[in-house]
This record gives structure tokens, C-alpha cells and sequence, in this order.
């Protein structure tokens, strides 16, 4: 399959919490522009055995999303694509088995955890029995007095429940016959690189291993001697290399993109969110979707600027650049609980309101109404990684202040507090940052939200809806292309 000369392309693909996006970039010579874009939600949530405890996603629904999208993007401007940069929600864990037969079902075998139905198929399927259900960022199995019983990580950065290693630190004690069926672990993206690639083990780019914790970006490397004394399962740790860096080549034709084309590690996608959005060193991007966080680049970064005290942490960026980030559980998932409470209370009423009614309805209420209120909201329905046992809660309620406008107000000004509380106005102006740029559906669809922004932080704020982990992480990789 020739290429075209007059176009070089790379797919951008992210895959997120809720959805997948993908998009087509112009390599060179365009500025990065973005030529096509696709998005579907995943459905993916699976029940947990722990109840609320847990959040587990199906691998297989995922990977379906993916395939539907790359699907629906032009073929004549798939057929140039020179490479592929992946992105995907950060810290959380699936497993798989690469290379040994597993029985599935009572007659089927596979060696893989993915397969393709004909050589003429652009369509992986993934084996369902030879990969685990992925454990998100949002899993909250490990409670406190787990974590406390775990060693201190030999890294400024901190680990959490909902983080890989800590998420593995939990299947080794509490599902030891789980762990024995898998010989491999990764991210979602990582999966999904192994997979396009035909990895025999996984690769991981520092961000993402920095997402999992017990790994030191400063020596680049695993706390592996610490691991292997707490009798974590170290085998099933991946090798860890730049970011940016080639994960190898597309091992077969897949919708029309050629077998070879180069193919980077999978990144953070807020990390690669970030590329996609910063345009000054003086900026900080805002990013508010299923949750929110706020970051900037730290110039003249040391470890010693982590603080077990203090929420902000320092994730591995690109070039050897830091990023500081206020990292909140609770964004556009507060909010979306709020509509699904309101829609469950209408059908309680014996009434039906569809959940795009409800959205655009209280954002208008909540624009109308310009009154002041002192009702407080406290969204942190998910608590936070640096305090997991806090609730959600509300004060300051008064007859005059509980109409539906000045609810929903108060909730969008509750997420921002938390963030800023995390994350101040004064940290922004001690490190020269003159300006917010706001991206993520969450905030670049509600007004509401936009406003509260700017009240809070009382500095120019810019939002931009093109922003996105897909956009980065194409730009992350086209100088994996091979020249023209």
C-alpha cells in the first residue's frame, strides 16, 4: 500500500475514563492542525465484587470504542499515517497473559490476549479470558489502613489508592490465584500499544510509571529491591523508557494504516493533555472532565519541592520537565451525580426528563440567576488521594438559597474552591503564571463553571475546546515519523 506524498499524518488515539477520542494531525508543515476527530463513549463499567469499593472497566468494551473510531476517520487519510502516539487515563491497572495457552471457555484456547479473525480484518478481538477487568484510578480498595501497612516509596512522588503498584500490593494479598493467571501488567494504553505492536511484554513510558508509584523518575527506575522485600509480584513490572520514545511498529495492516508505521510509548493523558493546550511558560492549564486538575511546567524543579503536607504533586513532563499539578478525584463526576440524582428524584415523581434536558436546563437557571448565595457545597463525593475518608457535604442553607440555579451554582463554585484550595492563586503568581487555559468537556460546555473560574482566581483565563490527550499525544510523536 503506497502513501501519499502530499500529506503525513499521525493518529493521535487517548483513551479516557468514560470515552475515547481520536484524532488525524498533520505531521509537518501544518502546525499540528487536526484534520479529523472521532469520540465515543466506552460504557465500560463493570460491578465490582467491593461494591463502591471498587471500579473496574471491561478491557473488551474498551478496545471496541477504540476500533470504532479509528473506523469512522477518513481511509484515504488513515493510508497516510506515519505514526501513532497513544495516551490514557493515568494509575490505573490491567493484567494479561502473553505467550502461554489459557483455556477459555471449555473448548477454546488462545497464546494471545488479542486476535485478529482474518488476515484481512482491521479489527482486534480481545480474548476475554486472558485479560483481567482494567482497576481505574477511581478503584478505592486500598483504604487507609491498607496503605499504612505498605512500605514508603523511595520517590518524591506519593502513591495512592487507585495507583497501579498499590492496586497489585492488593491483588498479591487479598486474590493471589488472580495474579497466577496473568504474566504481564500495564495500563490501558500500555495494553493497547502491546497489542497494535504484538509486544510479548509491555513497555511503559516514565509518565506512566510515575502514575503507578514505587517508581523513582529521578534514578529512572522501579523501587525494585523494596518491591521484591514486601513480596510484591515484580515480574509483572514493565520496562520504563522516555516518553516520546518508539514502542515498535504496527505488526499488521489495521484500517487502512500500513503495517510498520512506528508506534510511541503510551503517555499520561494529562500530560499529553497539556502539550496539546500550553502555549507559554507563563501558562497553566486547567483540565476539568471526569475529574480536574491544574497544572504548569516548574521551572528549576528539585525532589525537595514534594511535600508529604502539602497536595500538589511533580509528575514527569517531556524533556525532562516537571510538571506541578493540583490533582482533584472530584470534577465533571460531581456534577454528573448531581444531574443523575435529579433525573432519579423525576422518575421517583412518576416523570421522565432525559439527562440533556436536565443539563441545559440548570445551567440556565444558574446563569439567570445573578443573586449572591451563601450556601456552601462541598463536592468531594470521591473524598481526595491526599484525604480518601472526606465526604461530600453542604451548609449554609437558608429558604432564600436552595432553588435548582443556586444549587448547581454553588456545586460548580465548590469544585474550583477545592482545586484552588489544593492549588492557590498565590502559588500561580509565585511561579509567573500570568494566564489559565481551560480545557476538558466538563468545563468548556458549562458557563456556570467558566465564571467560577475566573471569581476564584481573578487571573485571564482562555478556553480552548480543540485541547485534548488525543491532540498531545499525536503531537508528542510526530518526530517518530520517518522522513519523507
Amino acid at each position: 500500500m503506497s502513501r501519499s506524498t502530499d500529506q503525513r499524518l499521525v493518529l493521535g488515539l487517548d483513551i479516557g475514563t468514560t470515552s475515547v477520542k481520536v484524532c488525524l494531525v498533520e505531521a509537518n508543515g501544518g502546525g499540528g492542525t487536526v484534520l479529523a476527530r472521532q469520540a465515543k463513549d466506552t460504557q465500560a463499567g463493570v460491578p465490582s465484587e467491593l461494591g463502591c469499593e471498587g471500579n473496574k472497566q471491561n478491557v473488551p468494551k474498551i478496545m471496541s470504542a477504540l476500533h470504532i473510531c479509528v473506523s469512522r476517520l477518513p481511509r484515504e487519510l488513515l493510508r497516510q499515517v506515519v505514526s501513532i502516539g497513544v495516551s490514557g487515563q493515568m494509575h490505573g491497572v490491567m493484567l494479561w497473559r502473553y505467550g502461554e495457552t489459557v483455556e477459555v471457555g471449555d473448548s477454546s484456547s488462545s497464546s494471545r490476549p488479542w486476535s485478529r479473525i482474518d488476515c484481512d480484518s482491521s479489527r482486534y478481538d480481545v480474548v476475554a479470558g486472558c485479560v483481567s477487568s482494567l482497576y481505574t484510578w477511581q478503584d478505592s480498595r486500598c483504604d487507609p489502613a491498607f496503605l499504612a501497612e505498605l512500605p514508603r516509596p523511595a520517590s518524591y512522588l506519593r502513591a495512592y489508592s487507585g495507583y497501579g503498584c498499590n492496586t497489585l500490593f492488593w491483588l498479591a494479598k487479598n486474590r493471589p490465584e488472580k495474579l497466577k493467571r496473568f504474566n504481564c501488567a500495564g495500563t490501558i494504553q500500555d495494553f493497547c500499544v502491546a497489542m497494535l505492536c504484538n509486544l510479548s511484554r509491555p513497555i511503559m513510558s516514565v509518565q506512566n510509571a510515575a502514575s503507578w508509584g514505587y517508581f523513582d523518575p529521578v534514578a529512572g527506575q522501579w523501587n525494585t529491591e523494596l518491591l521484591q522485600e514486601a513480596s510484591f509480584p515484580v515480574d509483572l513490572l514493565p520496562t520504563v523508557v522516555d516518553s516520546g520514545t518508539l514502542a515498535g511498529c504496527l505488526a499488521e495492516p489495521w484500517h487502512c494504516i500500513p503495517a510498520g508505521t512506528p508506534i510511541g510509548v503510551a503517555m499520561g493523558d494529562l500530560q499529553c493533555s497539556v502539550l496539546s493546550t500550553l502555549r507559554n511558560s507563563d501558562d497553566a492549564v486547567l483540565n476539568i472532565s471526569t475529574s480536574a486538575q491544574l497544572a504548569f511546567i516548574a521551572n528549576n524543579f528539585h525532589p525537595k519541592m514534594a511535600d508529604d503536607n502539602w497536595p500538589v504533586e511533580y509528575f514527569p513532563y517531556f524533556g525532562g520537565e516537571t510538571l506541578a499539578v493540583a490533582a482533584s478525584l472530584n470534577g465533571g463526576n460531581a456534577l454528573a451525580t448531581f444531574i443523575s440524582m435529579l433525573q432519579q428524584w423525576t422518575l421517583d415523581l412518576g416523570f421522565h426528563l432525559p439527562q440533556g434536558n436536565l443539563w441545559s436546563r440548570v445551567m440556565e437557571l444558574a446563569g439567570d440567576d445573578a443573586a449572591e448565595s451563601e450556601l456552601c457545597v462541598v463536592p468531594t463525593l470521591l473524598g481526595e488521594r491526599h484525604a480518601p475518608q472526606q465526604n461530600a457535604s453542604i451548609c449554609n442553607i437558608d429558604p432564600g438559597n436552595l432553588s435548582l440555579g443556586k444549587v448547581f451554582k454553588s456545586i460548580c463554585r465548590g469544585i474550583i474552591t477545592n482545586l484552588h484550595s489544593v492549588m492557590p492563586r498565590e502559588m500561580l503568581l509565585d511561579a509567573n503564571i500570568s494566564r489559565i487555559l481551560g480545557i476538558g468537556s466538563a468545563l468548556t460546555r458549562n458557563k456556570v463553571l467558566q465564571e467560577e473560574v475566573r471569581l476564584c482566581y481573578q487571573l485571564p483565563v482562555v478556553f480552548i475546546p480543540g485541547g485534548d490527550a488525543a491532540w498531545g499525544a499525536a503531537l508528542a510523536v510526530a518526530s517518530l515519523a520517518p522522513p519523507s
